[in-house]
């Protein structure tokens, strides 16, 4: 626990301490990880990495897994397993392999028939594993959304993922504090989600860049904390490494009876609560940036373009990007109407949809399913409307909205209402909108092509997206609902406490492999800690030396280019790190008949070869955690990136693969090495000596790198065989925090013995994965 001593510190400074295994003089964290989230898409390669390198899960207690993305959101009467269920192969190949991989690991994993199963950062809280003070980690970016219960939660790429399974711990540095503070009453028909579109919209998808986002004010803590959670779910849309809000006793009130929360009145409980009691940022406590909102200034907002900072009331107009402030901004602009289909001018409530979306993990939990069920009860879908989804975030959320009789309504109105998953908010599954259909949103991205090529999104609350599918048009939930639809305060009821066997959906015919995998763990009175001394730093190739790179740099004009540019999600189905050059900004390099485009960048000699892009916009990679966008540039040959800023996932992510990402700030050093990339000249790069030169081996400009990440590059080193040398600490540190917060280590259905769901049982592990050195190099 955080000592009381010292200067004022924030919410976020407190969590951060406690977890702190081990600082370096130059600020380098090895973190302790809590709670690690695992799902289908970002875990394969790191499981794969596990194995090849004879390493175990450390802490399979403190681990939990589902399939979320790629699952078909059809009705499930007819499953048996995955592998006759899901019918796209790549998707079937991640979700099998999934399964796989949490049996031999022994890690506690929710399948297709357990209503437990749904959206990682909608179990989480729902069963308890989300905790405050926690640190949360989960391969995806909206892991953020747990910063509800006064969590430190961020995403991570797979390489971390990796790290994470091994060691329980990442290696990071301290983050800026930034405190968003939101006073007054919310309006009627204003939401939690109305709140985060708004603050996005004040601060830039950057704004919040390396920083982790506060939100407090009396507007926050009158909010539900299914509506808190809505809030830090979109902090990483604002650039922000993570979104946290205080826990007060609404938080303790929705933790009550969670099945892996401390049991409800025990000593354990108490204790617990006094501790999260103490999680609020002190008096004093100093902020590097602040941004303060008056709630009467939001009205029910949406965005207009392709980014989540592109936000504008429901009563406004179109905007004209002849307006914006400088030429990029223009430019972009026009982009955007573009790919939009709009027209600067046009009043937001004249512009058709065709279809309508109410999920994700941003808005798929049951107070959002009721505030749309308000709107839409007695009221029919527009006859223009082709097709209008609800996509429940778990199978308790869909069984809590059919036994409050929500699903009739909105079946009854002509929605379609599914099962649990991730659904069209990034389109993994078959769930995706055609070229140029419009979709009212309850998503987080609306990025080019999120929710299927060529598709155009606009994001808003549950409500607003449920007045939408009534009106056939962007409408305005206040014309159609005179008091308020969204909750302010309490919580849904608890989740009843039964054994997991009775989670399993009677609906489904359990295949006998599912069966005799429930709950054969062997008892074990200590924390499921498997210590990583077995293996050894030798069992890992490391990664190839990064010293000079001398090559074609490829210039690119842009700015925000987010993951989902550099690699689409269609190309996320995958299972190895390699093969991903060929989708490398395929919507940009390719045609809609797959022809190249002759006019990009990357299809012009001589930068089909290129081993640098020079990016002269800012916010280059923000959005999902995939770390298949470094990958496919890796692929395609780029082994570094010049721009002037990053987002930090991507930023990070890069590092861990091999890769140089070289910020450059000073526009008349970044413009003249565009000038020699514009050339078609080489350009070299010397991390040694921390310099960029021409072909001629002239000095353009000097560049600055964190000395370990710099360490790390010119030695080839692998993060994890680093962290292992840490045993000792690592070890230390899990005695103590199990003397101080024994509510951290598994308890429940996680507690070793107890009945658990499908990785309750561990199968035996070939010996060549017990920790012996594997001869052959891992594939990068």
């Amino acid at each position: 626990m955080p000592s009381a001593e010292g200067a004022p510190r924030t919410l976020y400074d407190k969590v951060f301490q406690a977890h702190v295994v081990d600082e370096k003089l130059d600020g380098t964290v090895l973190l302790y990880i809590d709670r690690h989230l695992v799902h289908e898409v970002t875990s394969p390669q790191a499981f794969e990495g596990l194995k090849n390198a004879g390493r175990k899960v450390r802490r399979p207690d403190c681990t939990l897994a589902t399939t979320d993305h790629n699952v078909p959101t059809t009705s499930r009467k007819t499953l048996k397993n995955i592998e006759t269920f899901v019918e796209e192969e790549d998707s079937r190949l991640q979700c099998m392999t999934l399964e796989d991989n949490v049996k031999d690991f022994g890690i506690q994993y929710f399948g297709l028939g357990d209503k437990r199963q749904g959206i990682v950062h909608i179990i989480g809280p729902e069963q308890g594993f989300t905790l405050p003070g926690t640190t949360v980690v989960c391969g995806d970016s909206h892991t953020s959304t747990h910063g509800a219960f006064g969590a430190l939660a961020f995403g991570i790429g797979t390489s971390e993922v990796e790290h994470v399974l091994a060691t329980q711990t990442i290696i990071t540095k301290r983050s800026k504090n930034m405190r968003i503070q939101v006073d007054g009453e919310l309006a009627p028909g204003v939401s939690s989600k109305d709140v985060v579109l708004y603050a996005i919209g004040q601060i830039g998808t950057a704004g919040g860049t390396g920083a982790v986002i506060e939100f407090c004010g009396s507007a926050i803590r009158g909010l539900s904390m299914e509506a808190r959670m809505s809030i830090c779910n979109m902090s990483i849309e604002g650039g922000a490494r993570a979104g946290m809000v205080a826990p007060d006793e609404i938080t303790f009130a929705y933790l009550k009876d969670r099945p892996l929360a401390p049991k409800y009145g025990s000593a354990e409980w108490e204790k617990a609560v006094k501790y999260w009691t103490s999680l609020q940022s002190d008096e004093g406590a100093k902020y590097d940036i602040d941004v303060f909102i008056d709630a009467k200034d939001i009205a029910p907002t949406i965005t207009w373009g392709t980014s989540p900072e592109d936000v504008i009331p429901i009563s406004g107009c179109v905007p004209d990007p002849e307006t914006f402030a400088t030429e990029d901004k223009k430019a972009a602009g026009r982009r955007m109407l573009e790919y939009m289909g709009l027209t600067a001018g046009t009043p937001m409530e004249d512009i058709v949809l065709d279809k309508v979306f109410i999920g994700s993990c941003t808005n798929a939990r049951i107070e959002d399913l009721r505030a749309a069920a308000k709107v839409v009860k007695g009221r029919k879908v527009a006859s223009n409307i082709k097709r209008a989804m609800i996509v429940p975030g778990s199978g308790l959320v869909k069984d809590r909205a059919e036994a409050e009789g929500l699903d009739k309504i909105f079946t009854d109105a002509g929605f379609e209402f599914r099962e649990a998953g991730c659904s069209m908010c990034l389109g993994m599954n078959p769930d995706i909108l055609s070229p140029k259909e419009r979709c009212a949103s309850t998503s987080n991205r609306n990025f080019e092509g999120r929710q299927g090529a060529g598709g155009r999104t606009h994001l808003m609350s549950p409500a607003m997206a449920a007045a939408c599918a009534i009106v056939g048009k962007l409408a305005d939930v206040r014309k159609l609902v005179n008091d308020n639809t969204v909750p302010r305060r309490g919580s849904p009821e608890p989740v009843e406490i039964i054994t997991s066997k009775a989670y399993v959906d009677t609906r489904v015919e359990t295949d006998d492999n599912e069966k005799e995998a429930i709950g054969d763990q062997p008892e074990d009175s200590g924390p499921n800690t498997n210590t990583i001394a077995a293996a050894t730093s030798s069992s890992s190739a490391g990664l190839p030396k990064f010293e000079i790179l001398k090559g074609i740099a490829a210039p690119m004009d842009r700015s925000n280019v987010d993951t989902d540019a550099i690699i689409p999600k269609q190309f996320l189905k995958t299972i190895k790190r390699t093969g991903l050059g060929s989708a490398l900004f395929n919507a940009w390099r390719y045609k809609e008949d797959g022809s190249e485009d002759p006019d990009f960048v990357l299809n012009v000699k001589p930068y089909r070869d290129a081993k640098i892009l020079v990016v002269t916009g800012p916010n280059f990679g923000c959005g999902s955690s995939r770390e298949h966008a470094p990958w496919a540039l890796l692929d395609f040959g780029i082994k570094c990136v010049i721009a002037p800023s990053y987002a930090d996932i991507f930023f990070n992510n890069t590092f861990k693969n091999g890769m140089l990402p070289i910020v450059i700030s000073s526009k008349p050093d970044l413009d003249a090495i565009a000038a020699r990339a514009r050339a078609g000249e080489e350009i070299e790069i010397d991390l040694p000596n921390q310099l960029i030169k021409d072909a001629s081996g002239n000095v353009l400009c000097k560049f600055d790198v964190e000395e370990f990440r710099k360490h790390c590059l010119v030695n080839g080193l692998d993060d994890i065989g680093l962290t292992m040398q840490m045993e000792d600490k690592i070890l230390a540190f899990e005695q103590k925090m199990s003397r101080e917060t024994p509510w951290l280590d598994g308890s429940g259905y996680l507690k070793r013995g107890k009945d658990g769901r499908l990785a309750a049982r561990a199968k035996p592990v070939p010996i060549t994965n017990r920790g012996e050195t594997i001869k052959e190099p891992l594939e990068w």
